[in-house]
């Protein structure tokens, strides 16, 4: 069994940062690709970015290239999420999610483990 737990969700004023964490334990962190996806109200779950398990790989949508950076520490079984200029469409649950395979290209249907998310609210 995997456990991911975010944090680093909050209130921010529009043009602000945020940084997420997602710890993660039950099972080897560095072997796998992570994720962050984020579903606004109303709105279908999208893949926001992604990171292989070496963390050599990354993958942005584009609606974040440019003001969001996905990183992760292997040694402390954390992915991060730094989101800079934020919009208010940023606004959304974000959700971290571990992959069954190390490469980042795969499917949402891929990832078998997911966090319980965290709230990011962008004020205009």
């Amino acid at each position: 069994q995997v456990q991911l737990v975010e944090s680093g969700g909050g209130l921010v004023q529009a043009g602000g940062s945020l940084r997420l964490s997602c710890a993660a334990s039950g099972r080897t962190f560095s072997n796998y690709a992570m994720a962050w996806f984020r579903q606004a109200p109303g709105k279908e779950r999208d893949r926001v970015a992604r990171i292989s398990s070496s963390g050599l790989s990354i993958d942005y949508a584009d609606s974040v290239k440019g003001r969001f950076t996905i990183s992760r520490d292997n040694a402390k079984n954390t992915v991060y999420l730094q989101m800079n200029s934020l919009k208010p469409e940023d606004t959304a649950v974000y959700y971290c999610a571990a992959s069954t395979k190390a490469h980042i290209y795969t499917p949402p249907s891929q990832y078998a483990y997911w966090g319980q998310g965290t709230q990011v609210t962008v004020s205009s």
